[in-house]
């Protein structure tokens, strides 16, 4: 069947063009014992060819949708006796550089896999169990609307799946908090690159459970996952507050993450945009209230901070005891005083916010189909000054065509025996460059200008030796990884030789290459 395969789709064998795409598929379907679809239509895979970043093109073989674990358990093992076919997990193929795409490979399509929520509790602490192929946005409703619980930890954007950050590590303005959302697992069920169904924790299969969160999908296939979670609130008080100084803006959103629970906000955030009126990185990109909008004589800096931050609370408290939390939170900060934002919105619609974004670029074609070069990055506290002065005051003075975030967040929330790299120090800050190409923006600059763009911030940070990382990294060498990976290069490789020794799984991060069966 392999042999099948390799001819007729490999090799792209024109008698094969005579076949319904039924009678193509039948004789791998039944060689895999799929109860799940099966793709080999240009039609269909062409979606499958590239990613969010729309800047790599990738043909696959085929795309498969499992319908259970059986399925990705025979689609590896059926990879594993060719010679050259890889196994790509994808979500919602939201990576940026072809990470979620595999080269006349197969593609698992995970999205939307079976949608379990199930309420467990074990040791007192409550959590749900979730297929990997959830999107958050989908366990948040469920878990809200059901159980009226939530779970601690998110990523900004809700639309993609927990296999996929759990691969990463999901940040977000809670992460300082609780930590990113590898650190609110407390068991997860992977199919290994040996085809393999293995549950694993803290104590059982410890070293796959640490080496899959954040481990870039280079282990296994996350099938399932039982993540924390807690009572949900019901309103958030949401603020925004502008700095001109840098080192103001800093001094406060330090201060906020360092204090105690009940002491701070819920939700620590922030980012970057231009002193003008430009409407996607200026003044109309803060959401002021009107009549706080661009004023030239506010402020004679090129580029401002805003921190955005929100107070969960019950629809029992009273609108003057809410008011004064945040009267008493907001008096310690150096904010400009006439430039601030609240707003009280359901805890649900808070964190799906950035979805009414994503309706907007949809309907002006920014979304799907448009390049997007993001840029991230995870920079210590030691260097973030740095980086302020010589990336945000003088490369990105103009904007990006899009958001630019960064706020801090505590190394102490985070397990270091997951396969995530961070920088030195106790607090280091996420720096997200979250570029959208738009032709009918004038100021959108190429996309060939903003990829190098990403290239000399990188290497202006290497050559100014600051301390930092790549968040969702991307790599073209083994030497790129090794330097990423650092001393723990060689307990990464050893992980890949135990657990996916012929390197079938996720081909796009180009961090090993397939070996012979």
């Amino acid at each position: 069947m392999i042999a099948y395969l390799e001819q007729h789709f490999l090799h792209d064998d024109t008698n094969n063009d005579s076949l319904e795409p039924q009678q193509q598929q039948q004789p791998i379907l039944q060689s895999m014992n799929l109860t799940g679809t099966i793709d080999t239509t240009v039609a269909t895979t062409t979606s499958a060819a590239t990613d969010f970043g729309n800047l790599h093109v990738t043909t696959p073989l085929a795309v498969i949708k499992p319908s259970n674990t059986h399925d990705i358990v025979s689609v590896i093992r059926f990879a594993s006796q060719s010679q050259t076919l890889t196994v790509a997990p994808r979500g919602n193929g939201h990576s940026i550089n072809g990470q979620s795409t595999a080269h006349k490979g197969l593609i698992l399509d995970m999205k939307n896999n079976n949608e379990l929520v199930k309420l467990v509790k074990k040791n007192g602490c409550y959590a749900v169990d979730v297929n990997g192929g959830m999107l958050w946005e989908d366990i948040l409703r469920k878990c809200v609307g059901k159980y009226g619980l939530s779970p601690r930890s998110w990523t900004d954007y809700l639309g993609l799946t927990v296999g996929g950050t759990l691969s990463n590590a999901g940040v977000s303005g809670q992460t300082f908090r609780y930590g990113p959302q590898t650190s609110n697992v407390t068991e997860l069920e992977v199919v290994t690159g040996t085809g393999d169904v293995v549950v694993c924790d803290h104590g059982r299969n410890s070293d796959l459970f640490f080496a899959v969160l954040g481990g870039l999908g280079q282990f296994g296939v996350i099938t399932r996952a039982r993540v924390l979670v807690q009572p949900a609130p019901d309103m958030v008080r949401w603020i925004r507050v502008v700095y001109s100084e840098f080192s103001e803006f800093t001094r406060d959103a330090e201060s906020l993450i360092t204090r105690k629970e009940g002491e701070s906000f819920d939700y620590v955030e922030g980012f970057v945009f231009v002193n003008s009126d430009d409407p996607v990185n200026g003044w109309p990109s803060v959401l002021l209230d009107p009549d706080q909008g661009y004023d030239p004589t506010r402020s004679g800096n090129r580029v401002l901070y805003c921190l955005e931050v929100a107070l969960h609370y019950s629809k029992g408290n009273c609108s003057s005891t809410v008011d004064t939390r945040v009267e008493k939170l907001l008096g310690r900060m150096r904010f400009m005083d006439d430039a601030i934002f609240q707003m009280d919105l359901s805890y649900v619609d808070f964190l799906l916010r950035v979805k009414e974004a994503e309706k907007q670029a949809k309907a002006n074609g920014i979304w799907d189909d448009a390049p997007h070069p993001w840029l991230n990055l995870f920079v210590s506290k030691s260097a973030i000054e740095d980086f302020d002065r010589v990336v945000f005051k003088k490369i990105l003075k103009d904007g990006i065509g899009g958001p630019m975030l960064v706020y801090p967040i505590l190394r102490s929330k985070w397990d270091e025996r997951t396969s995530v790299v961070l920088p030195e120090g106790d607090i280091f800050y996420i720096v997200a460059l979250l570029r959208f190409t738009n032709p009918s923006y004038q100021k959108s600059p190429s996309v060939r200008d903003l990829v190098l763009q990403n290239h000399e911030i990188v290497q202006i940070c290497n050559r100014n030796g600051l301390d930092f990382k790549l968040y969702l990294p991307h790599y073209n060498t083994q030497e790129g990884w090794k330097q990423h990976f650092g001393d723990r290069w060689s307990s990464f490789v050893e992980m890949k030789s135990r657990y996916d020794p012929l390197a079938i799984l996720a081909p796009g991060q180009k961090i090993f290459t397939r070996q012979q069966s």
